[in-house]
């Protein structure tokens, strides 16, 4: 489902309080990326009770319900979830994980929000959501029919409304400052192995780990905790971050002249973290076009080549992360055209 719109948590909030109530929403998107959790907001600020039924665990009946003989004739007898005297909104999550079967007891209830000779309540809402086959989850094929029977947006993870929810629900300050000086790393790709990964769920679960250790938390329980949430990189990315606040490194401070790189073998992890961080405050701040160029963004621009050529002394390696292209993210090619020809004359006017 690559090719559906994508929205925000914001866009997507707006987007179903204008079609939700007129037709039924599914909902495409990453692991932990927010859908449930914006379904049940959703209802509730609707005044609405949030039923969900989880594809996954579902069978025929579960959805149809079971017949009774009465006055001769069988007559389906629909779940009591369902069966509601209220209008609710009724939440079918992981819809694109159950089988064929349940899929097809699904058509009547999605399109004509009728089971059997039930009607659900006038004012109900019905919503879907699921992962996408390139996420590593369980999803199966979904029907034709039943994909015709919905209204489809895919959702994407935004570091602004998640950093908004973030200050709202008192998340870890530790977790909120580093998503502030890494926005990159609120998500990243679903992994082929098994392992953690980094996702806006998974960053407030490590920030629920981090507020219940409290004063007592020490360097190999920050290791153990970030390496259990997060992604890898990101992990030990988080690790040199809250090495750094413990540090009289400030990548500032670094741009302004007033520290150095770190540039000890024990700082290695630290002076990556810095290096990063340098090189997302160049991707964000720096303009795609050269003849957009402020006064501020012309200073960082200068700047930074006398950075890179001072890290390149110290980690050829890690200098030339800093200015290499990574899942499709690059400096501004007039700054890296700028790179390639003003390095040498600042390695030889310094050697002067």
């Amino acid at each position: 489902m690559n090719t559906i719109f994508s929205v925000t948590q914001k866009q997507l909030y707006d987007f179903l309080l204008n079609v939700a109530p007129v037709r039924p929403v599914f909902i495409w998107g990453a692991p932990g990326i927010g859908k449930s959790a914006i379904v049940e907001n959703f209802a509730s600020e609707l005044g609405l009770p949030c039923v969900s039924l989880l594809g996954s665990q579902l069978a025929p009946e579960d959805i149809i319900g079971v017949p009774q003989i009465k006055d001769g004739y069988s007559v389906f007898c629909p779940p009591k979830m369902i069966a509601r005297n209220e209008p609710y909104c009724l939440f079918l999550d992981e819809l694109n994980a159950c089988s064929q079967e349940v899929q097809k007891a699904f058509y009547s209830l999605i399109h004509e929000q009728r089971i059997g000779e039930f009607i659900l309540p006038e004012g109900t809402i019905v919503i879907g959501a699921g992962n996408r086959a390139q996420d590593s989850a369980i999803v199966k094929p979904m029907s034709s029919a039943l994909i015709n029977r919905m209204v489809h947006v895919q959702l994407r993870a935004s570091h602004r409304d998640w950093l908004e929810w973030a200050y709202a629900h008192e998340i870890h300050p530790y977790v909120i400052e580093y998503i502030q000086m890494r926005p990159d790393h609120l998500w990243s790709e679903p992994p082929k192995t098994e392992e953690p990964f980094s996702t806006p769920r998974s960053w407030h679960m490590l920030s629920d780990c981090l507020y219940a250790y409290g004063k007592s938390l020490g360097e190999t329980d920050i290791d153990i905790l970030a390496s259990s949430c997060l992604s890898p990189h990101t992990a030990s990315q988080f690790k040199a971050f809250l090495k750094q606040i413990q540090s009289k490194y400030d990548l500032a401070k670094i741009i302004n002249g007033e520290l150095r790189w770190p540039d000890q073998p024990d700082e290695r992890d630290l002076l990556y973290f810095m290096a990063q961080s340098l090189r997302a405050q160049l991707i964000k701040e720096l303009p795609t076009e050269h003849t957009t160029l402020k006064a501020n963004q012309r200073q960082l621009a200068f700047r930074a080549k006398d950075l890179i050529k001072d890290l390149s002394a110290i980690s050829l390696e890690i200098a030339q992360m800093v200015v290499a292209e990574h899942k499709g993210e690059a400096l501004p090619a007039w700054f890296m055209l700028e790179v390639i020809r003003d390095l040498p004359r600042l390695v030889a006017k310094k050697d002067g």
